[in-house]
């Protein structure tokens, strides 16, 4: 199971990234930089690269929208030139209030798209001339469309890899029946072991059913809270305010695609009561309805002897990629973090 962390956009990004060599030594194995409507996340991996040796770094994740596919396929490529070899794409749809409201780009057809967005990408790592007609993309535009001009171009550098990993961050059923076929990778959010194969296990078995082999296994990338101790469960109130932002706050009534979560998880009245809670600016009293089931199973918080547990149970459910975030009062302690999980995860 490899070890990853993912970077926090909000602030504080050049002393982590000061940070992440002690990190590297540490075990961790691959670092995801978010891109929500904050600094972009391309300036800032190229950053990473130049300031690490071993570890992979991953966009985790870069909107669709905001961007051509080619684009990102020539951003991918970039990154993966720079960093020597040690780039993954990570791909999103992200969600309407920050695709239409901050890039004013509507949010249409996310599942579609995407299968494109990683055909045309492929296509461009392969150094092919570039043609495609898609329902969503046409390259080159058509002539009807622009002034005529635009010929068959193909990258003019050669990559590193004809084959850079793509990772999709999904959580309906379609996207991860999509990611499963598709990508190498598959990145869920609040991952509760216990419950994936309930929510999501007829999507992902779906999806490799038309998996093409060379794609290999499909890495699964959970997301954790760490703390290792005997008394360290206080930890676990951290994740509360972040959880409710996402159910309560992240899309409107109807919309919003982390609540539908909590949901198929079984705890409908309280993502009910948690939207409404946290709509109406009460995000106190939304916090504190977050049941506290879903945060202990969600996380790695305990005895060593429980991290062990629930490691293994992680792997059970498919996981090979657990992306921690330390909790620790100190750089040493979280560095020790590192050192530990990655022990008892080998």
């Amino acid at each position: 199971m490899r070890i990853g962390m993912a970077l926090n956009y909000s602030g504080g990004f050049k002393e982590t990234v000061a940070e992440l060599a002690d990190y590297e030594k540490a075990g961790l194995d691959i670092v995801f930089v978010a891109e929500a409507y904050s600094f972009d996340a391309v300036s800032q991996m190229g950053y990473i690269a130049a300031r690490t040796e071993r570890l992979q770094i991953a966009s985790g994740i870069l909107p669709i929208y905001s961007r051509t596919p080619t684009l990102l396929a020539m951003t991918a490529a970039g990154m993966d030139y720079v960093s020597d070899g040690r780039f993954t794409l990570g791909l999103g749809a992200s969600g309407p209030q920050v695709i239409e409201g901050f890039h004013g780009v509507p949010y249409t057809a996310p599942l579609g798209r995407t299968r494109e967005v990683v055909e045309i990408c492929r296509r461009v790592w392969r150094r092919e001339r570039l043609t495609y007609e898609g329902r969503y993309y046409n390259v080159p535009l058509p002539a009807d469309q622009g002034t005529g001009l635009g010929k068959p171009l193909k990258i003019i550098n050669r990559p590193v890899r004809d084959r850079i990993p793509i990772v999709i961050a999904a959580i309906g059923p379609k996207n991860v029946e999509l990611a499963a076929e598709l990508a190498e990778g598959w990145e869920p959010i609040f991952y509760m072991p216990e419950k994936a194969a309930d929510v999501w296990g007829a999507s992902l078995a779906a999806g490799k059913a038309r998996r093409d082999p060379a794609l290999g296994e499909l890495d699964v990338i959970a997301q954790a809270p760490l703390a290792i101790g005997e008394d360290v469960s206080e930890w676990l109130e951290l994740g509360r305010p972040m959880a409710a932002l996402y159910i309560g706050g992240m899309g409107a009534k109807g919309k919003n695609f982390y609540n539908d979560l909590a949901r198929r998880y079984g705890y409908e009245k309280e993502a009910e009561q948690i939207q409404n809670l946290y709509l109406d600016g009460k995000k106190d009293e939304a916090a504190a309805l977050v049941p506290r089931e879903l945060l202990e199973q969600m996380s790695l918080i305990g005895p060593e002897s429980h991290v062990r547990e629930r490691l293994q149970v992680m792997r059970d459910s498919g996981v090979t990629t657990i992306n921690v975030a330390p909790l620790g009062r100190t750089h040493a302690e979280r560095v020790r973090l590192i050192e530990k999980v990655r022990d008892l995860a080998s």
